[in-house]
């Protein structure tokens, strides 16, 4: 009978990364290019230092870290959207986890939770159904976040309201989109990424076909990594691999769970609840014209963004001065290069997003990083 040990024990095998860091090495002599490899999605970010990966790798092998981590791209004024709408008399505001801690410009959805709002953090979004039902004299909202990869239980949670006719429930849409970041991250003349690791559970809803644009666009090698470190070592290999035979592919080192065409099933569900929106803020990145999801017209019965258009703040508001959060995102600053990492920004006091999310850039350099931590 198997266990939850046999879908990843092998994949952390110290002889097997040893392995694979020698091969990497070998390859690397092969080129005098400087490899910049963004790792788009923040689990990746996490592997790289849990497992010391930057210690085993040589020199001219650079990890540059990406947007892929969905609370910290998301801007102080969605957050206040989320603070504006928890304060509405007899409503309750559903969101996942890490979004609870992330600083607004009026405060965290903790600080509104302990001031008496009606806040509750899930792990499942279809939990929503359950409060929606226990509560029928109250207005439950689903602010909903994150990438193709939880889009889909977005959508299946939409598909059962509908079905339940569980009326009292809506939904402010926050979903985004990862090609889009990758061409703001590409269009910026500072950037110096040069290959990419994409991200294993988005390409396992919308499949290795969505980074096809990337490799032909900016000649560019994109390997689809699982999220093990024997995973990102040997993804690792094969960008370095392209680099010294002068290609730029796409290639799917998790195959074991990604194809090239995605989920089909997945991606028709949430084209049937969902379109694109013109343009998003991201935090950090600004404005980026479709790269976001909104609901389709015929659900917009059910769009809290739209119903409560009138008491949402429209200001645009930018990070503290003292938080790089914004040029870590755009894969121009390391963390250890804020002046409040480690000091002023913790998490247990985070000055911005990256620092609060489980997948945050921030929090993995202070989890795993050799930091000298201030009292």
């Amino acid at each position: 009978m198997m266990t939850l040990n046999d879908f990843y024990q092998g994949f952390r095998d110290p002889l097997t990364i040893r392995h694979l860091a020698q091969l990497i090495a070998q390859q690397a002599a092969k080129t005098n290019e400087q490899i910049n490899i963004m790792e788009v999605c923040g689990g990746h970010t996490h592997t790289i230092m849990k497992y010391g990966l930057l210690q085993l790798l040589p020199a001219n092998i650079h990890f540059i870290h990406g947007p892929g981590c969905p609370v910290c791209v998301m801007p102080k004024e969605r957050i206040d959207h989320a603070a504006a709408l928890a304060s509405q008399a007899d409503t309750i505001l559903v969101t996942l986890g890490d979004m609870i801690r992330v600083p607004g410009s009026v405060g965290s959805l903790a600080l509104f939770r302990s001031k008496g709002c009606d806040i509750r953090p899930i792990y499942d979004p279809l939990d929503t159904l359950a409060i929606a039902r226990d509560n029928p004299d109250k207005t439950v909202i689903f602010f909903a976040i994150g990438f193709e990869t939880s889009t889909p239980m977005t959508a299946a949670l939409l598909a059962q309201a509908e079905a339940l006719k569980i009326d009292n429930l809506l939904f402010h849409i926050n979903h985004v989109l990862v090609p889009p970041a990758i061409d703001a991250v590409m269009s910026d003349s500072r950037c110096q990424v040069n290959a990419f690791i994409g991200p294993a559970h988005v390409s396992v809803i919308s499949g290795a076909q969505i980074y096809q644009s990337t490799v032909d666009n900016y000649k560019t090698p994109v390997v689809v990594s699982g999220f093990e470190p024997v995973d990102v070592m040997e993804s690792i290999l094969r960008i370095v691999r392209q680099k010294v035979a002068g290609k730029a592919e796409l290639d799917n080192q998790y195959s074991r769970s990604v194809s090239y065409e995605g989920n089909i099933a997945a991606q028709q569900l949430v084209d049937k609840y969902f379109m694109v929106r013109d343009s998003f803020r991201w935090r950090g990145l600004g404005p980026i014209a479709n790269s976001a999801l909104t609901l389709r017209p015929e659900y917009h019965h059910r769009d809290a963004e739209r119903i409560y258009a009138k008491i949402l703040p429209t200001e645009e508001i930018d990070d503290h001065k003292a938080c790089m959060c914004g040029d870590i995102l755009r894969g121009l600053a390391n963390p250890k290069d804020c002046k409040v990492f480690g000091r002023g920004c913790t998490p247990q006091s985070p000055l911005g997003s990256c620092m609060v999310s489980s997948e945050g850039a921030c929090n993995a350099y202070y989890r795993y990083g050799e930091v000298s931590h201030a009292d």
